[in-house]
């Protein structure tokens, strides 16, 4: 038992993520069915049965338009202008970018006839342009999206983000993650030590290809000796996650404005000033991140600020309610649209990291004031949204139950994988020495 508590803390670092269910589809797809051959498996694409045609790939240049690239793939000027306007309600002209892609589908003869043409507009949208019929026809289609269900867990050694990228997850997850606990984390705090387990679903095209990962189902974080879980359920029409207790983890702030980026400066009321070279008052937090990147208001309020604030550069302060209002300053730009008076929602986005006023480089001076008051944002704690109703607790508690239960099972699964490695590593060890000692002698 020894030798596997020590294996299994020096594999502190292997992670694990299991395919749970079934892929399930998102959407059906009508295709363009081939003459039935009972023992001939069929190909297609794009909903499309291309058995007896090639398919031929292409990128979009720069200045290339539609009736161009029609041009260029041998039609008359003519037929490229009809082709042009057939097609002008799923493919517009003034979308196509360099770099895009398009491909052809025709026929296995010496003239390879076009048949059909597909051009990308995303990784699931596809304008498809049919050519086998008297009348030039075209139409949209959204390529099939599958849903499968994962497991992973982990302990943190250095970041969250770090964590998943190395174990060869998405690295979205860790996004997904913070939004869960967004109300009980602050993930530019988590320790070493600090571990997790999740239940995710990752959408995927062509079973293959990674899109996004989809939803969190439930999970369970350990930051600093204590326990947060993350349960599932709907309620009021609105889906959120509760705690254990049916308590739900949202908030009515976000712990942090901007994601996975480190804090340089605390709230401090004597901090040596970087560029004035004098101590004076700090009463914010400064959190460095590339320029650019997007800052999102903690909570639900009203603009009531927006522009230059001297050593602040361009700022935007939101009054939350009668006791909170935040600012957030050194921003590179502003959301678009942004204007003093308009409401916005928890975690839209405001405005930009950036690096103007009195700035050492780019990053965020972010402050919070509770009755005209600077406090420290990184104390400030945030009355809890309504709990589970009484007449939803019992429904709550068996699928509460249901999901706790299967994070056991599936943590259970892990530790005897990695026992099994061990295992196997260890035997193999023994082998290699064996075989060393053979060779001394």
């Amino acid at each position: 038992m020894n030798k596997y508590i020590s294996l299994l803390s020096a594999f502190a670092g292997l992670f694990l993520w299991i395919s749970l269910d079934s892929c399930q589809p998102k959407k059906q797809q009508e295709e363009v069915a081939c003459e039935p051959v009972d023992t001939i498996p069929h190909v297609y694409e794009y909903g499309i049965c291309i058995d007896s045609m090639n398919l031929n790939r292409f990128t979009i240049n720069p200045g290339d338009n539609p009736a161009s690239i029609f041009a260029g793939l041998g039609f008359s000027a003519m037929k490229a202008d009809s082709i042009s306007r057939a097609s002008a309600h799923v493919l517009d002209p003034t979308k196509i970018r360099a770099g895009m892609h398009y491909c052809t589908l025709t026929m296995m003869d010496t003239l390879q006839t076009i048949r059909y043409i597909a051009f990308a507009k995303s990784l699931t949208d596809y304008a498809i342009i049919d050519l086998t019929g008297d009348t030039i026809r075209a139409f949209e289609y959204e390529k099939e999206v599958t849903l499968k269900r994962k497991y992973i867990e982990g302990t943190i050694n250095s970041s969250l983000w770090n964590v998943i990228t190395e174990s060869g997850a998405s690295p979205l997850l860790a996004l997904k993650i913070s939004d869960v606990y967004a109300w009980q984390i602050d993930f530019f705090d988590i320790k070493v030590g600090d571990s997790f387990q999740v239940i995710y679903n990752e959408a995927y095209i062509d079973d293959t290809t990674s899109l996004d990962i989809a939803s969190v189902d439930a999970a369970i974080f350990t930051h600093q000796d204590k326990t947060f879980t993350a349960i599932p359920f709907t309620q009021d029409s609105i889906s959120e996650f509760f705690d254990t207790e049916g308590n739900s983890l949202r908030k009515a702030f976000l712990k942090a404005p901007l994601d996975f980026f480190r804090i340089t400066s605390r709230f401090s009321n004597a901090r040596f000033h970087p560029i004035l070279k004098r101590y004076r008052a700090h009463h914010g937090v400064d959190y460095a991140a590339p320029t650019g990147t997007p800052v999102k208001t903690i909570g639900a309020g009203t603009v009531i600020s927006k522009g230059w604030a001297g050593g602040g550069g361009n700022t935007v302060k939101i009054k939350h309610n009668s006791m909170y209002t935040t600012s957030y300053m050194h921003l590179s730009r502003y959301a678009q649209g942004l204007s003093v008076g308009q409401h916005v929602q928890q975690g839209e986005v405001i405005g930009y990291v950036g690096s103007t006023g009195l700035s050492t480089g780019p990053q965020l001076d972010f402050r919070v004031y509770k009755n005209g008051q600077a406090i420290n944002p990184l104390a400030m704690e945030a009355p809890p949204s309504k709990p589970i109703r009484p007449e939803l607790k019992d429904s709550f508690l068996f699928i509460s139950k249901r999901y706790l239960m299967e994070l056991d099972s599936l943590h259970r699964q892990y530790k005897d994988t990695i026992i099994n490695i061990v295992d196997e590593l260890t035997d193999k060890q023994v082998t290699s020495l064996t075989s060393k000692q053979g060779d001394k002698e």
